[in-house]
């Protein structure tokens, strides 16, 4: 069903959740539309400070976002909540999880909240995200919140998608060595141990600090991620990580670090998109006398694989090249 997407990008930029869910909706189902929707975004975007959360489930992530969500209205911020659900193994969507938990923002007008399912996505991120992160940016949010499915070692690729990542822990949960093998010591900005009230917190807090020292090499002005306690379901040290928040990006702005980043996220989407295409391209040759030739080489001996790969990726761009001519 054709929509107007103009009226829809000028509701959304009115604070309309009807029409920002329904551009989400265009981006989740790759409709025919979302070029266009994208490039009447573009010129509208860039004024969201995009904080991404992680962590490993049961850490609270959230109950912290909500708790993060309360804060950030208590300052006046418009606030973008994209929580990146599992994918039901019935339906395909999201579990919603996340909407339970945040239900006390429902009602609020400065706040949209948004569930998106992976659908099988690895990286902790639902493929759509980074339009998704655009839509709630040109709607008008000061802080776009990006909460992940917390999955162990492929959730670090929140890292290309947030100015500042949060890794969130909990004391008995093991979580400084897991952190550790799961590799998000090198990708969180903020470190955020949840649950504070409980035995073990400071224990978590000295492991964390030691692990983060363990050969770093820092120079005088470099950012170096604080550690700050919480008990989120009782917005016990939530100011604490908004003022950490802040000194980040202040940091980055200072150094020019929060452009870069930008510029590396939007090259990465490029990429992906790019790359979207051609397998698109590419399955459009499955099955093509071109592929199963090629393919048949490679059995009996007379090709290997990289070579085959070269000549395939030859004729995709020769045929993307004939239909632009």
């Amino acid at each position: 069903m054709d929509m107007d997407v103009p009226t829809l990008v000028e509701q959304a930029r009115e604070g309309r959740p009807r029409a920002v869910a329904r551009l989400i909706s265009l981006v989740e189902g790759a409709s025919p539309q979302l070029r266009e929707v994208m490039a009447r975004l573009a010129p509208l975007t860039g004024g969201a400070y995009v904080v991404g959360l992680t962590g490993s489930p049961g850490v609270g992530k959230s109950t912290s976002t909500s708790a993060l969500v309360s804060a950030y209205r208590r300052a006046g911020k418009r606030v973008g909540v994209l929580a990146v659900d599992p994918s039901s193994p019935f339906s395909g969507g999201a579990l919603l999880g996340d909407r339970v938990r945040m239900s006390e923002h429902a009602s609020d007008p400065g706040v949209y909240i948004r569930s998106m399912a992976t659908r099988g996505h690895l990286g902790g991120l639902a493929w759509a995200a980074p339009q998704a992160i655009r839509v709630l940016d040109a709607a008008g949010c000061d802080v776009v919140l990006v909460e992940t499915v917390g999955v162990g070692q492929s959730e670090v690729e929140i890292a290309s998608q947030a100015d500042t990542s949060v890794v969130l822990l909990a004391p008995g949960m093991g979580d400084g060595i897991q952190a550790a093998k799961a590799g998000i010591l090198e990708i969180g900005d903020v470190y955020v141990v949840n649950k504070a009230d409980r035995d073990g917190a400071d224990a978590t807090a000295r492991e964390l600090n030691h692990m983060l020292g363990l050969g770093e090499a820092r120079g005088a002005g470099d950012w170096r991620p604080p550690i700050v306690k919480t008990v989120a379901a009782r917005g016990e040290g939530t100011d604490e990580v908004v003022e950490a928040l802040e000194k980040h990006r202040a940091w980055m702005e200072e150094h020019g670090v929060l452009a870069e980043r930008r510029r590396a996220r939007a090259a990465h989407e490029v990429e992906t998109i790019a790359v979207t295409a051609l397998r698109e391209r590419i399955g459009d040759l499955r099955g093509h006398h071109r592929l199963d030739a090629l393919a048949e080489r490679i059995v009996t001996g007379g090709l290997d694989p990289y070579a085959a790969a070269d000549a395939l990726v030859a004729a995709v761009t020769e045929g993307a090249a004939d239909s632009s001519g």
